[in-house]
């Protein structure tokens, strides 16, 4: 196996999920579907159960259970054994026959005794044993109905989709997004016999919700096990609050002060709220042919970062759209192929235009191989060109076999450069770079008033036009990248009749989209009114609001918006950015907006020395390893712009970039308007 990394981590932990597999029913959660899908692909699990018939399996109430002869399973959960997930264990072991179940979690046993409130005190004492996953067992036995039965219960942290050796994601926790002010009146109307938390920077652990608590200790009990598998002692730090927050617990993770003591490396852990820079997520700068194919392809079902590539195209089948639905689509994981996944690794590293050559070089390369009957052609590369080049495969069995994963990426690339959404990247980009000159001769009423006549009607809309949820994102933009402002007179009026446009525009439709059916409260456009529709504006535009006060505690990193001058144009600069230049700057200054979180009691000393004696603390850049950790998501682009710089800046430092999801842009307002990010659903 590799050096130790993402992608050795996640092989290990799915290498002892394989050996319990053998001729067992397998069923799997999502998040573990996942995982296993971007690590070694479900051709490996196949292989390891070794049946003739397919014992793969989604984990729901409504599952299917197991025959007279299939007396073994093996179920492969993200998630705590507790609540709703229990009841399924129970209902699919009942109606089964099995004799021997393996259950696997990708939570460790310590968050286990702590989601059943067992004190730390306690806890440390049960160190090596395993309470909680021995009454399972007895209850699986129970439910197989005989005691002498085998029941297995084991942690495995299968907590990361590694979509590429610099770069992992992780499913379990692709809803979990930063607070943003209006967060803080909710905390507080919960807990009315409190002291009053004035800010977002008084938010700490103690008072979040009890479900949040929980979520963001079963995130660390898996980065606590990914930074033992490296090998690493870990130092943490972190840019916003509930990056702090998050940096804090695994600072002070009861149990990896064993682990850290015989570490052999060091790391630098920086955690950092997507809130602070929106303008990166909703925005179109990212020159990334895999940004825009994840943007504009339908999503595979059941997965966050994943899409369905229609693979129609290389069968007999007439290419119309009911065709699609009768053969299974590709993907843009490619575990088994390695032809792919260098051309996947070179796509993710390389400009959008330098991708499409590269995925026309691989195809004339692939095909020569094959001595299919390539006619070569040089020059700008174009959807119809690299179809031609695909074409070739369709009638030769083996050369399909041979470049499946080549060719799904290809057809990904076509579907991608020919769809309509595509055409409308650039018009996005023109809009944003408007904006930005705008804002800084003009002020944000002329802004608003630039996209007033913007916001068109069904029956007056083209395919060119915005619609509502293309409107959410430039209005995202637009208070992202402003920031905090001095207020004009003529902001109220302007402000006012953008909402009264957009609460119409919403009740003209002629059906909701599920983003519009969560922002409304409405299932059917029959029900949405104009004053649900208003209520549900000003409580959009209330959030906006909150976006330009997200940088409001920050010293050093207060804005991404770069005003223009006689020699520039207004620009944007990402805070990622500004913050791997801070953490390299050659001077290193003591970073002001990076906090150090300190572990244990010595590092609180040395926090406290260094008040009134000469005490170094320690630096993101002191390590040979940086591991980002981005809580909201990232952009591919972003992760490739971090990767570049880290490499430019202090070309010794290895760098890993982790991130709750992939971002495409329309994520933005699902996350920021239709997520309870105080409340996550835990199961119980």
């Amino acid at each position: 196996m590799s050096a130790p990394g993402v992608l050795s981590f996640t092989q290990q932990g799915w290498e002892q999920v394989l050996a319990k597999v053998k001729r067992a029913v397998v069923y799997l959660d999502a998040a573990c579907v996942e995982s296993l899908h971007w690590a070694c692909g479900s051709t490996r699990l196949l292989e390891a159960v070794g049946s003739p018939v397919c014992y793969l399996r989604e984990f729901e109430p409504k599952a299917v259970g197991g025959g007279a002869e299939q007396p073994k399973a093996v179920f492969v959960l993200s998630c705590l054994l507790k609540g709703r997930t229990v009841e399924t264990l129970r209902d699919i072991v009942c109606r089964s026959h099995f004799q021997y179940c393996v259950v696997v979690t990708a939570v460790s046993h310590a968050v286990h005794l702590t989601a059943n409130h067992v004190p730390a005190a306690a806890a440390a004492e049960l160190e090596g044993q395993h309470p909680v996953f021995e009454q399972l067992e007895e209850k699986l036995c129970e439910w197989m109905g005989n005691m002498n039965y085998t029941a297995e219960v084991l942690h495995v942290p299968l907590l990361l989709a590694p979509v590429a050796p610099h770069l992992a994601l992780t499913p379990t926790f692709a809803s979990l997004f930063p607070l943003l002010p209006k967060d803080v009146h909710l905390l507080n109307s919960a807990r009315p016999d409190r002291r009053r938390l004035g800010s977002l920077g008084e938010v700490d652990a103690s008072s979040l919700t009890p479900e949040l608590l929980l979520q963001i200790r079963c995130l660390v009990s898996g980065l606590s096990s990914l930074c033992e598998h490296l090998g690493v002692r870990e130092e943490c730090f972190a840019v916003g609050t509930l990056s702090r927050i998050i940096a804090a617990d695994l600072a002070n993770y009861a149990p990896a002060k064993n682990r850290r003591k015989t570490a052999a490396g060091r790391a630098s852990v920086v955690f950092v709220d997507r809130t602070l820079d929106l303008t990166g997520a909703v925005g179109h700068h990212g020159d990334s042919l895999v940004e825009k194919i994840i943007s504009v392809l339908p999503q595979l079902p059941g997965h966050t970062n994943d899409v369905m590539v229609n693979m129609v195209e290389l069968t007999a089948l007439p290419t119309q759209d009911e065709s699609q639905h009768v053969v299974a689509p590709g993907c843009l994981a490619q575990t088994s192929d390695p032809g792919a996944k260098a051309l996947w690794e070179a796509l993710l590293s390389t400009k959008h235009k330098e991708a499409v050559m590269e995925v026309r070089r691989h195809l004339v390369e692939a095909a020569s191989r094959e001595k299919l009957p390539i006619k070569m052609s040089l020059g700008r590369v174009t959807p119809g060109q690299l179809t031609s080049y695909i074409q070739l495969f369709k009638n030769n069995l083996k050369a399909l076999r041979n470049h499946c994963g080549l060719l799904q990426l290809g057809l990904a690339t076509v579907q991608m450069l020919k769809h309509p959404q595509t055409a409308k990247w650039d018009n996005f980009l023109a809009f944003e770079r408007l904006l930005l000159q705008s804002i800084g001769d003009s002020g944000m009423s002329v802004v608003l008033n630039q996209l007033l006549p913007m916001i068109k009607p069904l029956p007056q809309r083209t395919s060119d036009d915005y619609g509502p949820e293309e409107l959410l994102l430039l209005l995202t933009y637009i208070y992202s990248v402003t920031g905090e402002f001095t207020v004009e007179k003529d902001l109220g009026e302007a402000e006012e009749k953008v909402k009264k446009a957009l609460a119409q525009l919403f009740c003209e439709e002629s059906e909701l989209s599920p983003l519009l059916q969560k922002i409304t409260g409405c299932d059917s456009a029959v029900d949405l009114t104009f004053h649900k529709s208003k209520v549900a504006v000003d409580e959009l535009f209330a959030s906006l609001w909150d976006i330009t006060r997200a940088r409001s505690l920050m010293k050093q990193f207060k804005s991404v918006y770069v005003p223009g001058s006689h020699t520039h144009q207004a620009s944007y600069k990402p805070l990622l950015k500004q913050i791997m230049e801070e953490i390299f700057n050659p001077e290193k200054p003591d970073p002001v907006d990076i906090e150090h979180m300190p572990s244990g009691i010595t590092d609180l000393l040395k926090t406290g020395f260094s008040m009134f004696m000469k005490v170094s603390r320690p630096h993101p850049s002191d390590n040979p390893l940086l591991i980002l950790f981005v809580v909201g998501g990232i952009t591919v682009s972003e992760a490739k712009m971090v990767k570049d710089l880290v490499a430019s800046l202090k070309p010794g430092v290895q760098a890993i970039v982790l991130s709750t999801r992939l971002l495409k842009p329309l994520n933005i307002p699902e996350l920021l308007l239709a997520t309870d990010r105080l409340h996550p659903d835990l199961g119980f």
